[in-house]
């Protein structure tokens, strides 16, 4: 693959999605086309990389070799990918597609699937990272479906990723991505409660979390989160509102397998009461706006 021979286009350009088209601008690649629902959030983004910005997903596809998802939620995939009159499968034989998204299993399966009666070709590329490594292009990428068409796409992955780690069959890196989210959630909301009840019985919390750096209360949290929770600064990099349909996703998985996961119950319900405060735009971090007193008011 020669990055200045292959046609990127990227649907959903929010601040992960333009980040990692200036990526791949920045290497070479030529990004023929961003799309967004946000139709000004395209166009502003077209204008800085001299690419289009459609008004049509068929559009995309005709203008890309590959076509680079990162959308919110099933819905929004389902809807590029297969509402009637105008989607991304359209004229899509011998196009391939990098899903990016943390969604359900079955919303890739149905996907692939998809993809195989139009011709084309649908792998996962779940992201564990967040918007500045997207930038960066440090991202770390579960991957998942026909590893050939993975090793294919390798070039354009490895100028996003620091890091890669191929899982299986398709549905598996969405599995593995909610796991991970779930257990980041749960950190997330056990490193709140543990600095709100400090904060509470006086403790100076900069002792307090150097103690946990060095103990067993260390966590990438505590690294990432802690003084955002202690100084309210909850600037978002992965918000509240994804925190829970991300646990959401998790618990409906232990559903189907017949776990019981208290821990993972807790936390969801602690990131949707936030939500149903008025707070799902915050970081992850503000659900420290629920444990330490005098907070939790708009």
């Amino acid at each position: 693959m020669s990055n200045s021979a292959t046609k990127v286009g990227i649907v959903g350009v929010g601040r992960m999605g333009a980040n990692m088209a200036r990526r791949l601008a920045d290497k070479g690649f030529k990004v023929t086309a961003v799309y967004d629902v946000r139709r000004e959030a395209a166009a502003e983004l077209a204008k800085e990389l001299k690419c289009e910005a459609p008004q049509k997903l068929s559009e995309v596809t005709a203008l890309s070799d590959y076509i680079l998802t990162v959308i919110t939620d099933d819905k929004a995939m389902r809807d590029i990918f297969l509402a009637p009159g105008d989607n991304l499968f359209i004229g899509a034989k011998g196009k391939t597609f990098i899903n990016f998204a943390t969604l359900t299993p079955q919303v890739h399966l149905e996907v692939e699937k998809a993809a195989e009666k139009t011709g084309a070709v649908s792998i996962e590329a779940c992201m564990a990272s967040s918007i500045t490594q997207a930038r960066q292009g440090t991202l770390f990428l579960i991957l998942a479906g026909d590893k050939a068409v993975v090793e294919k796409a390798g070039p354009l992955l490895e100028a996003l990723s620091s890091a890669r780690r191929y899982v299986g069959e398709a549905g598996r890196a969405a599995q593995v991505k909610a796991l991970v989210n779930m257990v980041m959630n749960i950190n997330t909301a056990g490193l709140a409660e543990g600095l709100g009840l400090g904060n509470a019985l006086g403790i100076d919390l900069d002792v307090l979390r150097e103690i946990f750096s060095q103990t067993g209360a260390n966590s990438r949290v505590l690294e990432t989160d802690g003084a955002d929770m202690q100084n309210r600064e909850h600037d978002c990099y992965f918000s509240a509102e994804h925190a829970a349909k991300d646990s959401g996703i998790a618990l409906g998985l232990a559903k189907e397998a017949g776990v019981k996961l208290p821990l993972a119950e807790a936390t969801l319900a602690q990131y949707r009461l936030l939500v149903e405060k008025g707070f799902g735009d915050l970081d992850k971090s503000g659900v420290a706006e629920l444990t330490f007193k005098g907070r939790g008011k708009k």
